[in-house]
């Protein structure tokens, strides 16, 4: 796969095949912007599973192909601006799981095994890989598992850090209840989620269309990092955070 979404797309069906819910000869159906996509379809192909991934329009060509490549069915969906739209990907992704049967949908958007897939792996990575002293974890927030998972985790060793989520500028949640479209896919808080943890974040820092992809010509050509467009508004904001000093350990999460 390749993505962060790795580790919390593995708990997620691995947490579905103990609880019987995922049996073998199944399918695994889901909504991903991408990386969620990419990650089901990589473990569906280990595993023996048909996957059929929904997704948005707006998704790159690069992770399109990379779905495809693993052998996953791909429903092609129109950009909405509510989750709830019946034409969108989510809303597609459950209409097709409750019509297929011995089916299996993840739904991370909702799904708190995504949050604690992060908590039970990526949270002691960061902690073990900083020697415990990472003082501040950036993290884009969409389905908000992984910064809400990390969060929980780096908080009980250290209530100290700080953990600081991005959010796009015209997401739902910045907009409050009022979205306007946004290029930067696998980011944005466009619903109210049981995934989020708010307890866990200390501040959310908002970034533009502009400012991500502006970001992604300084990382490459800068610093050697060809990354996708949502690790360009981690990166962005981060920038516009404005407050490390030296003696911090700053941890930020590139998605892709």
């Amino acid at each position: 796969g390749g993505s962060v979404k790795d580790r919390s797309a593995r708990y997620m069906i691995e947490q579905a095949e103990r609880r019987g819910d995922l049996k073998p000869g199944g399918t695994i159906i889901d909504a991903s912007s991408g990386n969620q996509g990419i990650a089901a379809a990589m473990l569906g192909a280990i595993k023996g599973y048909r996957v059929i991934v929904t997704v948005s329009e707006k998704i790159s060509e690069e992770k399109l192909k990379a779905i495809r490549a693993y052998g996953a069915e791909v429903v092609m969906c129109p950009p909405t601006d509510f989750i709830e739209d019946p034409r969108s990907y989510h809303s597609t992704a459950v209409r097709i799981q409750q019509e297929t049967p011995n089916s299996f949908m993840p739904n991370q958007y909702f799904n708190t095994d995504n949050r604690d897939g992060h908590y039970s792996s990526l949270g002691p990575e960061v902690w073990k890989q900083t020697n415990g002293k990472v003082t501040h974890f950036f993290a884009g927030a969409g389905t908000a598992g992984t910064i809400s998972g990390v969060g929980r985790y780096l908080k009980e060793q250290n209530p100290d850090v700080q953990i600081i989520a991005l959010d796009s500028n015209n997401s739902y949640r910045a907009t409050k209840g009022n979205p306007k479209p946004y290029k930067v896919e696998g980011m944005g808080i466009d619903f109210d989620s049981p995934v989020m943890d708010y307890g866990v974040i200390d501040e959310i820092v908002e970034a533009s269309d502009d400012e991500s992809l502006a970001m992604l010509k300084t990382l490459a050509r800068s610093h050697g990092l060809l990354a996708g467009p949502s690790s360009g508004a981690v990166a962005a904001g981060v920038k516009k955070y404005g407050k490390l000093t030296d003696g911090d350990l700053a941890v930020m999460i590139f998605g892709d």
